[in-house]
């Protein structure tokens, strides 16, 4: 098992709460184009474990990796970073 410290975190926006106790959290990055070298803005979207229900659509959040709660879910919320206005 690898240690806690390990763990994969990303920082990404809320964008859908309506599950029960899950947030879908939308992580962006860029990555250079194979061919032409030109950066593109690349969207990944993380299902996410929210025990108390805090996350709501806009926040800015941090997750981390772990394991299998479900079929989708294999991050968990640490901490909202940032409130949506």
């Amino acid at each position: 098992m690898t240690p806690r410290n390990l763990r994969k975190e990303r920082v990404g926006i809320v964008i859908s709460n309506k599950c029960d106790k899950s947030i879908t959290v939308a992580v962006n990055r860029s990555v250079k184009h194979p061919v032409y070298g030109k950066f593109i803005r690349a969207t990944t979207k993380f299902m996410a474990h929210d025990e108390k229900n805090e996350g709501n659509m806009g926040d800015s959040v941090r997750i981390m990796e772990t394991r299998p709660l479900s079929k989708k879910k294999r991050w968990r919320l640490v901490e909202i970073l940032e409130r949506a206005k």
